[in-house]
């Protein structure tokens, strides 16, 4: 439950926010009795459905990261700290990045990187 948090509570705000104004707008005056209930039905149900499915996608790439990573081949993550046209970085266990819960870790560098901002490096191929 913890990692669901941690993954997901941006879009868990957002959707409060959403249900918040669907709250406001199905109870004005000019609104049928039922749009309430049949807003925050309609709506809470789609915000569960589409946050679920984003947690679900998110932690079976992270799943298929770590094992990537564990057979010793390289993955890319994205650099959030470095504002430059180069924003991702190359990671594996050669050089000296090492995975320790959900999050890859190596002395030399500043940050950690977390799995799920990570996929799978397949080389760059010249055309």
């Amino acid at each position: 439950m913890e990692l669901f948090f941690e993954l997901e509570i941006v879009y868990l705000i957002i959707g409060a926010f959403i249900l918040t104004i669907t709250a406001i707008v199905t109870t004005r005056d000019f609104m049928p009795k039922v749009a309430f209930k049949r807003g925050m039905l309609g709506v809470g149900g789609f915000l569960t459905l589409m946050i679920s499915f984003h947690f679900y996608m998110t932690t079976t790439r992270m799943e298929g990261v770590k094992e990537i990573f564990n057979n010793n081949e390289t993955i890319i993550c994205e650099n959030k700290m470095r504002r430059t046209i180069s924003r991702s970085v190359l990671l594996s266990k050669e050089l000296g990045w090492r995975l320790e819960g959900d999050k890859f870790k190596n002395d030399g560098y500043e940050r950690d990187f977390h799995t799920s901002r990570c996929i799978e490096f397949d080389g760059i191929v010249p055309k």
